[in-house]
């Protein structure tokens, strides 16, 4: 008599449309950004970075448990690199997030994987869409708010790390199995944050409300956007996926006006707009978006 065999049990999220998961997702990185400006005045961005990396990395390492035999000096290069972007956006975009709005820290910065997407392209529409962004850009740039034009400097800057990441994201993905390689490049971009953050936060790092208030930066900026968009990503294409998370510039002005209370005007709404627009066009015209996550 054959033993019948049991149904292997469905994992919570798998009731959960993967649309939710991603929205959910993107909501939880701005709410961690914007909750991550209330502690820069005792830790300041590197501080808060440092933290943020730290507490990612030992749970990625935890989680995954690479290994790192097996892998040539190239392959740990290669995490190597990874976790230096890593670091870079992470620590540009937060000394942004330190002189300019959440809401347009995050539509500056989406000129990265925007760029990336269309990269090589000959297509009319996607100069177009380019050029759209570029409208929205400037308009944050020369509206009414008196822009701190470092701020917009660095947001630019980790727009461009973020392109980084995004190449060398794929690379590493295909280097090293499961999240093996994010967990190592996540503990690289650590270590190289830690000179800078102990040097800018100091003693600050060893009082428990901001320990506290760190990890809980790296749990909703890192850990759970990553889990919840990995597990999305197994059941709707990268198009869809790209799409929603166009939407990242709405979301973070909308967790900038909730958490730290910034507002924007109309002519920065309509910016924000343009971009987003700009976003969705290029990812419905193209074959499937960059993973836009970090």
């Amino acid at each position: 008599m054959s033993r019948a065999v049991a149904a292997p049990r469905p994992h919570p999220l798998d009731r959960v449309p993967p649309a939710t998961l991603v929205i959910a997702g993107a909501t939880t990185v701005q709410v961690g950004a914007a909750f991550a400006t209330t502690l820069f005045d005792e830790l300041g961005p590197a501080g808060t970075v440092f933290l943020r990396l730290g507490f990612a990395a030992l749970a990625l390492l935890a989680l995954w448990r690479p290994r790192l035999r097996g892998h040539t000096r190239r392959d740990l290069a290669l995490a190597g690199a990874f976790g230096l972007s890593l670091a870079a956006m992470n620590f540009s975009f937060y000394e942004a997030l330190d002189r300019i709005p959440l809401g347009v820290t995050v539509t500056i910065e989406m000129l990265g994987p925007l760029s990336v997407a269309v990269a090589g392209s000959r297509k009319l529409r996607d100069l177009a869409w380019i050029a759209l962004a570029a409208i929205g850009v400037g308009l944050l740039s020369g509206g009414p708010r008196d822009l701190d034009p470092v701020g917009v400097v660095l947001a630019l800057t980790a727009g461009t790390c973020w392109a980084g990441y995004i190449l060398l994201s794929a690379r590493v993905g295909r280097t090293f199995p499961g999240g093996g390689g994010l967990a190592l490049a996540m503990a690289v971009g650590a270590l190289l944050m830690a000179p800078v953050g102990v040097a800018v936060a100091g003693t600050h790092l060893l009082r428990p409300e901001l320990l506290a208030g760190g990890a809980l930066v790296a749990l909703l900026s890192s850990m759970i956007p990553y889990s919840l968009e990995l597990e999305a990503l197994r059941r709707m294409s990268t198009r869809v996926f790209g799409v929603l998370m166009s939407l990242e510039p709405a979301l973070a002005a909308l967790a900038g006006l909730i958490v730290i209370s910034q507002g924007l005007g109309a002519l920065e709404v309509v910016a924000i707009a343009f971009v987003m627009t700009a976003c969705v066009g290029v990812t419905l015209d193209s074959r499937g978006p960059p993973r836009l996550d970090a």
